[in-house]
Formats: structure tokens, C-alpha cells, sequence
């Protein structure tokens, strides 16, 4: 290898690795390093560097089917959710908790899995978690009994079907445009589904006799902050001129130092300061909103230069208060709100509720919140009246997860037009009428022709930053194999299976090997992050152990299993991340469950990759 063709490989890697270490790292947003990747490839291809891919190559990532088709997919998923079949499948289900544990846990799971194997599960997930956490005190659990299997669901249900993850689709791109199998095709619509179906089959089945038993008894974010009661009230007091408020801070003051008082706002001149309020002295004219024990208003209401109006009787005279309600609530993945900060966010001027604490992965931030940036999944904790919690419910910028949402039953025949035009997609693309691109956009088409969705909505629920990361990950990889960096990765790997293992069984610890090195990275990335860069990878040590195109595709099919099955961090797969928060799990807690899953993944995916395609001596 000459120097300069060193430097080119070493750029690639450079590039890959530098975004992988962004994605891990989050301090950057996902699409502002994934633009940054793909005009740094871009630009270096008119340095004009002999390995590296021209300007026009490198450009030919947008002609790819791949991320077409996944923006339609989320399209498509947008409007299920919208017309709320899965809330009234739910409605059904309730009827099966005097059952019990398991055989209701088996109902609910198997529906998800069905679902998540022909949409988006994201949503899916999000759907269902108000309803697991409303059955689980009829059941008789705590809801960490029930989150960690519902997301677990979703996964093995998205390994079934071309359509069940964008990874799957993104990896059929892959076998579709690969140099090393020119005339291979893309994946079927059912093709993974004689691996996919079987390990679905052994992990529900593990999910439900051994989830109760292994999975650990956490409480949700309401009740781990213990310090806010939940019988308060709500009041509104301004500062009146010749306070002795006034220059001061409320926790340096007298008010603050009220038993039962707590501050959650100042609003002036009209804008509310949160969360920057604690930290500000008060002026003239501040409209405090506070949250009471009715004791605690008792003794405010002798407060000089405070004025409370909008006066309610409670038996405690000239004090003004509505009954407060608390309430959990998460950042749905199309929420306007994701990237704002919570200061921009403005609930307590938009929707009449105040945010007392954020859990994001486990941890309170709300020592954090003034610079804070909202991000999907995120489990905030909103104070507010009875009416403005409902009124926050129907933006569906959150999905509160006290009690789940009533389906519209008017809503049930658009329910069906969606799920009509969602078959005649799965039809046309498997019986290969059409690609699955072109049925994809159709079935966007036909879905906004029949008002079944709103074009806003639609592109609404496409959530970009994945698309802007595919488009990143192409282009790395067109340089990665232009300049011999995805060989070499594959020469590495080969490295391990022969000096490990050669001979009659070398295939079988190369599969075994792949799926694991696949399955170790998407627990630290997001999974189509993983299929980017280890679906040419797997392509390109088929090739260098002399493999047929039909044998190479076992190893693109096991990358496909291993890229979306994650299991062991709650950070590999979004609808993980989603239960992280929302049922108080610990870090450990996916650690010490999600081995026993992804040892069954890595096990049945190797036999079942070796048996079909006879790579057993």
C-alpha cells in the first residue's frame, strides 16, 4: 500500500470515527454532525485524490432508494397513530388482565410485535406506554414489570419483515447498489422472517415466564420525586410597590422560607423567566405563580407587599387557588419542542403548566435546566390545573402518561383506509408489482388524496435527523469502500475468524463473529448508524472468504438481526431510551435483563443463519 493511498484510508476512518465518537458523545446534535460528515466527504472529493470518490460518486448517495423510502414509511406509521387504531386494540386488551401477568403480558406483546413488523415502532411503543402503566396496578406489578418487555417486543417484531426497522430497508440499499455482488437484489419483504420468526417466537416466551421474575420493581418519575406533594394548590400573587420583596430572591426572602411554599414561575411583563427565575430579584409588578399546601396559603396571605387575587373560597379568606395536578409526561419523537430550549418551550405561558423537574436516562436535570435542550423521550413533570393538563394533552407535543387517550371511534374507518393502503404497500412490494420505494411514495400519495393524513402532519412526523444521518453514512461509506478502508475492516475480521477458528467451521464463527461485533457497536450507536457502516462490511468478508452471492447474503441478513436487536443499554434503540425514563429504570437494570435476550438473539441467529444456508460442516 503506497503512502497516499494510506492517507485516503486513514481520512475515511478519520471521518467515520470522529462522527461515530459525536453520535456517542451528544454534545452535538445528530443532524448537525451527520451535515457536517457529509459535506466533509463532499468536499474533499474536489481535492481530487486518486482513491477517493468523485464529486459525482459521492452524489449518487442521493439517488438512493433507501432513505425515500424510509420518509414515506414514517409517513405511513404518522397516520396509524394518527387515526388511533392501536389505542383501541388497547381498549381490548384491558379485558384480559383478570388473567394475570403472563397471559396478558403474551397478548400485549405478540401485539406489538405484529405491529412493529409492518410500521415504525417508535410510535408503537410510545402508544402503549400509557396503557401499560394505567394496567399495571390492575395486574398487580409495578410498571418496570411491563416497559423493558413492550420495547424488547417492538424489536423482535421489526426483525421479521423488510418493513419492520429502517435498518432492514437501508441494508437492502446496500445489497442492491454492493460492487463487490453486483447482480445481487435487494431484501424481500419476507425474507428475514425464517429468522426473525423463530427468535421473536423464543423471546416472547422468555419475556413472559422469566420478565416478571428478573425484571426489577422501579417506580416512575412521579414517585421518585418525593419531594413534591401532590395534594397542592395553585395561586398567583403580584409584588406590589414598597415590598420588602423587592431586590430580593425568593429563597433569600421570607416568602421563601414559607413552610408549604414553593416558587414555580415569575412571569414580567408578560414573559415568564423560567428557569432562569430562582437566581433573578424581584421587581415591581412580578407575577409570581406559586404551588401551596393550604396551610402554606394560610400563611402567605399575611405577606407584605404580596398581592393575591382572583380570589376562591377554601376556607382560608382572600387567598386565590385552582386544585393542582401533577402529571408525567414524555417528548413525543415529532414534538416541536425537541432542540428548544425549556425556557423556549414557554409551558407556563403556552399551555398554563410548569415543568419541576426532567429525567433524562435515569438522571434529574433539574439542577440543569436553564441552558437545557429538549430531546425526544425526555420524561418531564408538569404541575398544572386539571384543565391545562388536558388542554397539553390534545397538542400531542407530549405524551402524558397518566391515563391513555380515548380512541375516536368516528376514527375507525380512516383507521382501516390506513391500514388498506398499508397492505396494498406490503402487496405490491413483495409480489414485486413495484419496488418498495415507488409502493412507499404511492401510499403517501393515496394517504394525503383521501385527507387520511395532512401533508403537514406528514412530513411532521418524519423525524429528520435520521434521514440526514443516512445520507451522511452513505456518502462515508462510498469513500470507505472507494478507498479500501471497508477491505480492510473485512481483512481484520477474517483476521479474528481464521487465527480463532479455520477450517470446517470457519463460516460459522465468521457469522457468529459478525453478528457480535455488529451487535456490540449498535449499543453505543443508533442502529442505522451500525447497518451504515457494517452492512458493506459484512458484504465485503463474504467476498474475501470466496462466498456466492446467494451465501453473502447471510451475513448482510445477520447484520440486519444484530443492528437492531439491542438489548444491554437502554441508549442503542430509541423505543429503549423512551422506557429508560419513563419507568425509572437504572443504567444496570437493561445491563443484567438485556443478557439473557441478546445471548438468545446471538445463539439463534448464528444456528439459524448456519443451518439455512448449510455452513455447518
Amino acid at each position: 500500500m503506497d503512502l497516499v493511498a494510506g492517507l485516503e484510508i486513514f481520512l475515511a476512518v478519520g471521518l467515520l470515527v470522529a462522527a461515530l465518537i459525536s453520535y456517542v458523545w451528544e454534545k452535538v446534535r445528530m443532524e448537525i454532525t451527520s451535515l457536517a460528515l457529509l459535506l466533509s466527504v463532499l468536499v474533499i472529493c474536489g481535492l481530487g485524490l486518486p482513491k477517493w470518490p468523485t464529486l459525482g460518486e459521492a452524489m449518487k448517495v442521493f439517488s438512493s432508494e433507501a432513505p425515500l423510502t424510509i420518509t414515506a414509511m414514517f409517513m405511513v406509521s404518522a397516520a396509524l397513530t394518527r387515526h388511533r387504531l392501536i389505542e383501541g386494540l388497547s381498549k381490548y386488551l384491558e379485558g384480559f388482565t383478570p388473567y394475570g401477568y403472563k397471559p396478558f403480558m403474551f397478548l400485549l406483546l405478540l401485539t406489538i410485535a405484529i405491529f412493529s413488523a409492518f410500521v415504525n415502532n417508535t410510535p408503537v411503543v410510545v402508544i402503549l406506554l400509557p396503557v401499560a402503566i394505567s394496567l399495571a396496578k390492575p395486574l398487580g406489578v409495578s410498571s418496570s414489570k411491563m416497559l423493558i418487555p413492550i420495547s424488547y417486543a417492538s424489536i423482535f417484531g421489526g426483525c421479521c419483515t423488510l418493513l419492520g426497522t429502517s435498518t432492514n430497508i437501508l441494508a437492502s440499499g446496500f445489497m442492491a447498489d454492493s460492487s463487490y455482488y453486483p447482480n445481487m437484489e435487494g431484501m424481500g419483504m419476507f425474507e428475514l422472517v425464517k429468522i426473525g420468526l423463530p427468535l421473536l417466537t423464543a423471546g416472547l416466551l422468555f419475556l413472559v415466564f422469566f420478565g416478571y421474575r428478573l425484571l426489577p420493581e422501579r417506580e416512575a418519575l412521579s414517585s421518585i420525586i418525593s419531594s413534591i406533594d401532590r395534594k397542592e394548590f395553585l395561586t398567583e400573587a403580584i409584588i406590589s410597590k414598597n415590598s420588602p420583596l423587592l431586590g430580593q430572591r425568593f429563597g433569600a426572602s421570607s416568602l421563601g422560607s414559607t413552610a408549604g411554599l414553593r416558587l414555580l414561575d415569575v412571569v414580567r411583563d408578560g414573559n415568564s423567566l423560567s428557569p432562569s427565575f430562582a437566581t433573578l430579584d424581584f421587581k415591581l409588578g412580578d407575577r409570581l405563580i406559586l404551588t401551596c399546601k393550604p396551610q402554606g396559603l394560610i400563611d402567605a396571605r399575611d405577606e407584605v407587599g404580596v398581592e393575591f387575587f382572583n380570589s376562591l373560597s377554601i376556607g382560608a379568606e382572600g387567598v386565590s387557588v385552582e386544585e393542582a395536578v401533577m402529571v408525567e409526561g414524555m417528548v413525543s419523537p415529532s414534538s416541536s419542542f425537541i432542540g428548544k430550549k425549556l425556557s423556549d418551550a414557554n409551558f407556563r405561558i403556552k399551555h398554563n403548566v410548569a415543568v419541576v423537574a426532567v429525567h433524562r436516562r435515569g438522571k434529574n436535570l433539574q439542577l440543569r435546566l436553564q441552558d437545557l435542550r429538549l430531546k425526544t423521550g425526555d420524561t418531564l413533570l408538569f404541575l398544572g390545573t386539571e384543565l391545562a393538563v388536558e388542554e397539553l394533552r390534545v397538542t400531542e407535543e407530549v405524551i402524558l402518561l397518566d391515563h391513555p387517550p380515548l380512541p375516536v371511534q368516528k376514527q375507525v374507518f380512516k383507521a382501516l383506509g390506513v391500514i388498506g393502503i398499508l397492505a396494498g404497500i406490503v402487496f405490491s412490494a413483495s409480489t414485486a408489482i413495484l419496488p418498495l420505494s415507488l409502493a412507499s411514495l404511492l401510499g403517501v400519495l393515496a394517504l394525503v388524496a383521501t385527507r387520511l393524513i395532512k401533508i403537514k402532519e406528514a412530513f411532521k412526523a418524519v423525524e429528520w435527523n435520521i434521514i440526514f444521518l443516512i445520507y451522511a453514512m452513505l456518502s462515508v461509506g462510498v469513500a470507505m469502500e472507494k478507498t479500501g478502508g471497508s477491505q480492510l475492516l473485512a481483512e481484520a475480521v477474517l483476521h479474528v475468524c481464521m487465527s480463532t477458528i479455520g477450517g470446517e467451521w470457519k463460516l460459522v464463527f465468521a457469522i457468529a463473529l459478525t453478528y457480535l461485533l455488529t451487535a456490540l457497536l449498535t449499543e453505543l450507536l443508533s442502529n442505522n448508524a451500525t447497518i451504515a457502516l457494517m452492512a458493506p462490511v459484512s458484504l465485503a468478508v463474504a467476498h474475501q472468504l470466496g462466498l456466492d452471492e446467494y451465501s453473502a447474503r447471510a451475513f448482510v441478513l445477520t447484520t440486519c438481526i444484530a443492528s437492531s436487536a439491542s438489548f444491554i443499554t437502554p441508549i442503542g434503540y430509541q423505543t429503549n431510551t423512551f422506557v429508560y425514563g419513563v419507568g425509572g429504570y437504572r443504567f444496570k437494570d437493561f445491563a443484567k435483563f438485556g443478557i439473557w435476550p441478546m445471548a438468545l438473539y446471538m445463539i439463534g441467529t448464528t444456528f439459524l443463519v448456519s443451518y439455512y444456508w448449510g455452513f455447518f460442516p
